[in-house]
């Protein structure tokens, strides 16, 4: 038998307006997980990963906001404020959910899993800014990531998460 890869359909986290959401929601898809905040040099990323979203227009792709402070304390809205802020200012379709910890013994299960080996199997990569990004494949398996300042529209994105969409 197999060895099971560990994935992130187990995990739990909260919609915007504070409802439970498992991420067994997304199972078969590509997904795109990003860190966000709304007064960061990086924030301008919101319009591109929509952008994103459009271009590459799948029902199996899939951008998730995780609005954190983590960082510089850039992210100061809370619920409502972050959903009215991304739509608005930046034209977000995708899935924001509510503001969690990304860092340090308070971060939130799924980003622990995200950042470490030992838990995810596949990378170590503890985001150090906003706006840091992990591919998930279809499988709910981590695997890959990006450094903030690689824009969402770079084509090196664009490659993987087309080549991941073209697997079976």
């Amino acid at each position: 038998m197999k060895e099971s890869i560990p994935n992130i359909y187990p995990f739990k986290v909260k919609k915007i307006n504070g409802e439970d959401q498992l991420l067994s929601a997304y199972r078969n898809k590509v997904l795109l997980i990003v860190n966000t905040a709304s007064e960061c040099g990086f924030t301008p990323q919101l319009k591109e990963l929509q952008q994103l979203k459009d271009e590459i227009n799948s029902p199996d792709f899939e951008i998730l906001g995780f609005p954190t402070n983590d960082f510089g304390k850039q992210e100061p809205l809370n619920g409502e404020e972050i959903s009215s802020f991304c739509e608005i200012n930046h034209g977000v379709q995708f899935p924001v959910f509510d503001k969690i910890m990304i860092r340090g013994d308070h971060a939130h299960p799924l980003y622990q899993f995200l950042s470490d080996k030992k838990q995810n199997a596949k990378l170590s990569s503890k985001p150090r800014w906003n706006f840091h990004k992990f591919l998930i494949n279809k499988n709910g398996e981590v695997e890959d990531y990006f450094l903030p300042f690689t824009k969402p529209l770079s084509s090196k994105i664009k490659k993987k998460v087309q080549r991941l969409l073209n697997e079976k």
